[in-house]
Formats: C-alpha cells, structure tokens, sequence
C-alpha cells in the first residue's frame, strides 16, 4: 500500500504542540481519531504505548514512527506531526526527535503498517527528503514532497523485488550480497538495506540486500548470488539462515551499524579483511567476549521460552477450567479421577494436558534452534520429550530442568557436528542439513539424555522420598516447609514431583474419609505459590518485567489458584537465579504455616475449588487459614522476587 493512500492533509500537523514522548503520541493520536480512523482512542493510546515498552520507536535521526495494529483501528491511516525543536523520545541514537509518523493498521490489515514501516524508513533515509520534509510550509506541499518521492523510489518495485541491484553500470564491477535483520523486522532491517544500496552506488559496486523483516523474507539471496559473490555483509540484530554463506568472505555488525557505516563495512570487504565464514549454524563467525557469550545464553534461554509460553497458558487455563467444571457438577470427591469425571471437564482435561505435554518439546527445541538453527530442531524437540518421557517402562525422566539442559545440549551438539563435518566435499553440504546433522543429533543428544541427565534426576529422586519417608515423625512445621518448598524448587520436574507422590502416597480410604492429610495439604499450597508470587510481583513490580511478562502474569492467578505450578516455568527458566530462590522461600513459609495450623485435605488437586474440603485439627474448615497461609507466602515470594530482579533497561 503507498504512503500516499494512507496520508491525508487533516492527518498532517506542523506544529506539534507537545513537549514530551507520550503527548505527542496521544496528540498525533488525535488526529486518526478526528478522522474517523478509530473506534476506540484510548484502547489505540493503550496498544501505542504497549509497542514503546516492546523498544522504542524512536527509530534516530530526528525521526519517531509510533504505530500499532489493533483492534480499536478500523482502517489503515498515517499521520504525520513536526516539531522543529524536537523532543526527548528515547530515540536510539539518544538525539531528540522532529519528524513523527503514527500508523494506525487494523487486526486484519495483513501486513499493511509492516509495508507502510518499510517504505517510510526507506524514504527517510534520504537526507534530502527528510529536510523537504523539514522545510514544508503547507500540508499540501508536505503531500506533494512525499507523492514525488513514492513515485520515484518505488516506481519499479515489483518489477526489481526478486533481482539483483545492479548499482553500478560496469557489470565487471564488484559484486556483494547483504542481509538485514533487527529484533522487530521493521524500521531498521529496511533501513539498512537502504544505506547499503546507496553506499554501494556511491561506490559503483553491484550489491543485493536481503531483508529478513516482520513482513517475511524479501529479495532472497539465491545459491547462485552466494556463489558469486565477493563478500558478505550481515547487519543483523537477531539468527537469520548462515549456513548457505559457508567459505565465504562475511562481516557481521549489527542493523545499527550497517545504516551508519555502510561504506566503511563495503570498503572492509573490498580490501579483503573480511574473515572467511566457516558455517558453524550460528549468526556469528567469529568469537565472542565472555560477557556476549552470556548475553547469547541468555538469549538462547529466551527464545525457547517465548514458544513455550502459549502452550503453558492455554494448557494450565484448560486444565483449570477441567477442575471447576468437576467442581461445579458435583464430583470434587472424585479422587484421583477429579477434573475428568464429567464428560465437559473430561475433554478440557484431555486437551489441556495435551498443550502441556507439548511445552516442554518446545522449550528444548527452540533453545537448541536459537543456537544452532533448523539443524538443532529435531534433537532439541527429541531432548525435550525425553525429559518427560521414559525410554523404558517406568524408566527416568528428568522434568522442564531436563528439558532446559537437553536443549543446551542439542544446540552444541550440533555446533561439534559442524566442527567434525567440515572436512567433507563441497559436493556433500546438501546431505549435511537434511541426513547427517540429524541423524547424529538426535541420537547423540537422546543417548546423553538416556544415559546420564534422566538417571541423574531419578537417583535424586530415590534420595529424597527416603530422606522424605524418613521423616513422617518429625515436626509438623519442618515437613511441611520441606514439601512445600520442594514444589517450587523445578515446578513440576522430579524434585517437585518427589514432594507431590510423597503428599499423595498420604492419601488412603482412611485418611481421605478422615479429612485427608496434612502432608497433601502442605503440598498442594506449596505448588500454588510460585504462579501466585509471580502474577503478584509482575503487576507490583512493574518496571521489572517486560511487558509479555505482564500481560502473562495477570494468567499465573489463575493457574496458582488453580494448583498448577507450571505457571511459573516460563518466568522461572528465564530467570532462574532470582525466581527459584523467592518461590521457595514463599512456598516452604506456607508450609510451616500450614503444619503450624494442622490443616488437612483429602484432594491430590483442584487448588482453591477442593480448599472448601479441607480441615483443621479441631474438624472444623481449614479453608480461611489455609487461604491465609497461602496468601503470606505468595506475598513474600513477591516482595522477594521484586527486590532480587533489576529494572528492565529499554533495549
């Protein structure tokens, strides 16, 4: 779609009359709603500000484009404003900002703001169409600078997207490729790509640049451009495909880089200091400080919790509802059976567990393909599915900390593949992706996670329900601590899971016609915490989570409530370091309070919908204290969590 289809002169102001970042938003705001673009201000205010917290879109240079695709738009609109004095926008290169264009996109506009965000950047890389711009007297002539130069740049288009750029009229002149990628896919992937091509004009090289944007890949590097190719120029911020530059001369820096120094990056590959790319399914070639090898653990980590997340929340919300509908028709005394008694819970039940039973293949898979790309999936997605699944009957399993591990570990053993390959025939690279890495993968991680990671987890296991049998007689306060603790130790891995069979191994006939146990009770309120904990901590704290973790926590009430821990994971294997230790600490006070008031319950599960079963050690109904005990825990394990976590830093 042109810029020139979404920009009108009632949606042009030339004296912004705002003076700080989120007033010029809702004043440039104003204008898609005076014209009829939203059906809603503020919840399009809202979705606007909730694409800042994502990164600024200060994008530099004088420039700011706020956009968002939301439901409270009703058609595709551009609006532009300019403050000749500029204002503090939290621009990445720190400098004020004069220029803004807001793009308002409807849910079901494709990608309409993607192909808007893409030209504009494109265009405002022109020093001399910005300062028309800069310079404009009228919003007609504003329209009239913008038509002539949609007409100009994007004249060919169509025609150019799938060919070579030939910038240079010597068809024996040097020939580079480029591919540009930043964590949105957007104003800077396109951005980059413009700075190269004019450089290389500049400098009568030939050059084609593939963009890796949120609309998809575009101009695609063909084997044949790779093959004759000078060199490489990657300016990405996140993985993109490298093995096909295999052998070739490669820089990699990132998108800012390749917008600011495209002729000194050209020039690099020119003279020949580019060092030669060995494919390694990495996006970097060469190695990294310890403190970036960090970053890209950490980045890694993320990557594979980001894809587990959905399954997590639509699973654990299913499973819930699968337990209130139980509740609610009458069989909460079901046993082991609650949550699948009625036909309704039964099939919520099914498809919940179904989700859940995919999330942690996710989270190995795509931990291990943020390392080393498509070739790691496979083993990744095995590993995770071996943390949870035995080999042999009744064989070991090593819960979403194996998973985790496995995923590391799929990732780098197919770096050491790559290593161990790189020897064979050119004419073998094919069969490299699609037989070798594998093949190799898959039975060299599952063989680690058979052999070692699993048996690992069970000797634990085995070691603590004795240390936990052991312990029957002691006092009520210390057991009911350790249990509770333990459940938020790997929130539904084996150390959990030793602590919940012990709780449940509690539950006879007898004990469950006598009000159940205390062990069950301790167990249960332990597990609930951590979820609880977080939702609490992410809306208290909120200058300590990212806006996804917000809006994910708000779900974790529910699946605390709800006694299913798995909540947590996704914020737990992030930030392992600070998470674990405030769950436990929450958890294991909940359980001394829960032994303190000797409350028992005859349910294995259902959280808050069976607590009504619960009683205390007179025979009375222990719900009040026992809701009490939790809420202490969850408290602290926030206010824990708050103080340990740092404030998030604008990227």
């Amino acid at each position: 779609m042109k810029i020139s289809d979404l920009l009108i002169k009632d949606r042009i102001k030339l004296d912004v009359q705002s003076t700080n970042k989120i007033d010029v938003i809702k004043e440039l705001a104003k204008l898609h709603e005076k014209t009829g673009v939203l059906n809603n201000y503020d919840g399009y205010v809202k979705a606007l500000m909730a694409r800042e917290e994502q990164s600024s879109t200060g994008i530099g240079e004088g420039i700011a484009i706020p956009h968002a695709k939301t439901e409270f738009v009703k058609e595709p609109a551009l609006a532009m404003g300019r403050k000749p004095e500029g204002i503090d926008y939290d621009s990445l290169d720190g400098e004020p900002a004069t220029l803004f264009f807001m793009i308002a996109a409807p849910d079901g506009a494709n990608n309409t703001h993607i192909e808007t965000l893409a030209r504009l950047s494109q265009l405002l890389l022109d020093d001399d169409f910005k300062a028309a711009l800069e310079n404009a007297k009228t919003a007609d002539e504003v329209l009239d600078i913008i038509n002539k130069a949609e007409a100009e740049k994007f004249a060919e288009e169509e025609k150019k997207e799938e060919e070579p750029v030939q910038t240079s009229s010597d068809e024996n002149a040097p020939y580079i490729i480029a591919a540009t990628a930043c964590p949105t896919g957007i104003a800077h992937t396109y951005m980059a790509a413009e700075a190269l091509k004019k450089a290389a004009d500049e400098m009568g090289v030939n050059i084609k640049v593939e963009t890796n944007g949120a609309d998809g890949r575009k101009n695609v590097l063909t084997d044949e451009d790779i093959k004759k190719a000078t060199g490489v120029i990657l300016a990405i911020n996140r993985n993109i495909e490298v093995n096909r530059f295999d052998g070739k001369p490669l820089i990699q820096v990132e998108a800012k880089e390749g917008i600011n120094n495209a002729k000194a990056l050209i020039q690099q590959v020119l003279d020949g200091k580019a060092p030669i790319f060995h494919a390694s399914n990495s996006s970097a070639s060469s190695s990294e400080s310890s403190s970036s090898e960090k970053k890209g653990l950490y980045k890694h980590l993320l990557s594979g919790v980001s894809y587990m997340l959905p399954l997590v929340i639509s699973g654990g919300i299913l499973i819930a509802l699968a337990f209130l509908v139980d509740t609610l028709t009458g069989h909460a005394n079901a046993g082991k059976d609650f949550g699948s008694t009625h036909e309704l819970a039964k099939l919520l039940m099914t498809v919940g567990k179904a989700a859940f039973g995919l999330f942690l293949p996710i989270l190995g898979g795509y931990i291990a393909y943020s390392i080393s790309e498509r070739a790691a999936l496979s083993a990744g997605l095995v590993a995770g599915f071996l943390a949870t699944t035995p080999i042999i009957k009744d064989g070991p399993v090593s819960g979403f900390i194996g998973a985790l591990i496995g995923g590391f570990l799929a990732g780098y053993v197919v770096k050491f593949l790559v290593w161990a390959f790189a020897g064979l025939p050119r004419a073998l690279n094919g069969l490299k992706m699609i037989l070798f890495y594998p093949v190799f993968s898959v039975l060299i991680t599952g063989t680690i996670m058979w052999l070692v990671v699993n048996p690992l987890a069970t000797a634990l296991n085995v070691w603590m329900n004795n240390g936990l049998a052991s312990m029957q007689g002691a006092s009520a306060v210390l057991l009911g601590a350790l249990l509770a603790g333990m459940m938020a130790v790997d929130m539904g891995g084996p150390i959990n899971k030793v602590a919940y069979v012990f709780g449940t191994g509690t539950l006879t006939a007898a004990t469950m016609t006598s009000g159940g146990t205390f062990p069950m009770a301790a167990v249960m309120a332990g597990g609930m915490v951590p979820p609880i904990a977080i939702a609490l901590a992410s809306q208290i704290f909120k200058n300590k989570f990212t806006e996804q973790e917000k809006e994910a926590g708000l779900t974790n009430y529910i699946m605390g409530l709800s006694f299913i821990t798995e909540g947590a994971i996704p914020y737990a294997a992030a930030d392992p370091a600070r998470v674990i230790p405030a769950s436990v600490i929450g958890s294991a006070i909940t359980g001394a309070l829960v032994g303190l008031f000797q409350i028992k319950i005859p349910a294995p599960h259902g959280g808050i919908l069976v607590m009504g079963l619960s009683k205390n050690a007179a025979g009375h109904s222990g719900f009040l204290m026992y809701l009490i005990a939790i809420l202490i825990g969850s408290v602290i394990a926030a206010i824990v969590l708050g103080f340990l976590k740092p404030s998030i830093k604008k990227d």
